[in-house]
């Protein structure tokens, strides 16, 4: 790398901590590079976390040792030591960046506990500090050490656990569905019922009548890509200059954005937006699911990112070249029966305790205005009499 372009460490870790929701990839190599510094992790200290990184790569020093330190010295916090060694005028305008986030923080804090109403508080006031893990709140004035290795950390577990959270929340929004669905039959007499059954599963045939998917990664599903996207011969298929030309922004790498890319023609296959039987939703899971298979088979330094090494590799193994048929979603239910009974059961739970707090309101309520009704008579009585 010349020293005017971004080296293989300082991508990677833009990527590790600049990396989430489903444009995770296309934040993991471009933001913080110009013209896309408006992208958003999603992270709630999104903006401190860019505004740091942007500061300390501004330092010639630190930019040389992020140069020369690998991922996993960058996780355990090695990397963050050297902010002791970073120019005066960047320590003075973190130090300012840490001020004004504790002071957002604070005010953070302080609404939520007038929207309590000071019911709770000390409860609510531990929970809310979980969102200072990012930083030391305890020396609200500078910006030392130990805030970047928090920063760091806390920026590098909410970003790796977000995939299993999205899994969990799409989850949720099947069984949502279903439980919806199930309510709606409720309703209905038995011949609607009927009707409502058989056109269910007749979508679901029509959903599951499409062309073969081929496998995420695989020699017929990247060749595909090259033929209908790219306009080649498939006879001329050359993993080297396939990877050119979908790293779309020339960091000599696949992010995760760049992967999902190259599965739309697969999933233009099953999904179809016009289609009453196609829930797009299913389709983002879809991308998901192909995304982190192509990452866990072809990514083995496991940086989130594919380099053209791993990729080369990849093409030659049995994996790539003869792969087995790849399961789309209908045929991986993303739930079991014995969870779908345990979240209905949590439904049910739920819509009790809020009918209670429903029925203790109007209680509540008609005690309000029997009370205002005996001081509007005490009232009308105290006028009389002043009045005799």
């Amino acid at each position: 790398s010349t020293p005017s372009t971004p080296p293989g460490a300082q991508t990677q870790m833009r990527s590790l901590l600049l990396c989430k929701s489903q444009s995770c990839g296309l934040i993991g190599s471009l933001v913080l590079k110009r013209g896309f510094t408006h992208q958003d992790t999603g992270l709630h200290y999104d903006r401190y976390l860019r505004e740091v990184i942007d500061f300390l790569e501004k330092d010639q020093h630190f930019r040389e040792k992020l140069h020369n330190t690998d991922m996993e010295d960058i996780k355990q916090g090695k990397l963050a030591k050297e902010l002791d060694f970073v120019s005066h005028h960047v320590r003075t305008k973190l130090d300012e960046l840490k001020r004004q986030e504790v002071s957002r923080l604070r005010a953070l804090i302080k609404a939520k506990q007038d929207i309590e109403g000071g019911k709770d508080m000390m409860m609510d006031h531990q929970a809310l500090l979980k969102q200072f893990e990012y930083l030391n709140h305890n020396n609200p004035h500078t910006f030392e050490v130990e805030d970047l290795d928090r920063l760091i950390k806390s920026a590098t577990n909410d970003l790796e656990n977000y995939d299993k959270e999205r899994h969990e929340e799409f989850k949720r929004y099947e069984m949502m569905k279903e439980h919806e669905r199930r309510e709606h039959l409720k309703t209905l007499d038995e011949d609607g019922r009927k009707k409502e059954e058989e056109h269910h599963e007749e979508l679901k045939k029509k959903h599951a009548d499409h062309p073969k998917v081929n496998h995420p990664g695989s020699q017929d599903q990247l060749k595909e890509v090259w033929e209908e996207a790219d306009g080649l011969d498939p006879e001329d298929f050359d993993p080297k200059t396939f990877f050119s030309l979908h790293d779309t922004n020339g960091d000599g790498y696949f992010d995760e954005q760049e992967l999902e890319s190259l599965f739309t023609k697969e999933l233009e296959k099953v999904y179809d937006p016009a289609n009453e039987e196609d829930d797009m939703v299913e389709m983002e899971e879809e991308r998901l699911r192909m995304r982190e298979h192509v990452m866990n088979e072809v990514d083995t330094n496991k940086d989130r990112l594919v380099s053209l090494d791993e990729f080369l590799i990849a093409t030659k193994k049995k994996e790539f070249l003869e792969p087995e048929s790849w399961e789309t979603l209908e045929q991986n239910q993303a739930y079991t029966e014995e969870e779908m009974r345990e979240f209905e059961e949590h439904l049910a739970r739920e819509e009790k305790d809020l009918n209670q707090k429903t029925l203790d309101l109007q209680k509540q309520k008609e005690e309000l205005e029997r009370q205002q009704e005996q001081l509007n008579a005490q009232k009308l009585e105290l006028q009389q009499v002043g009045g005799l």
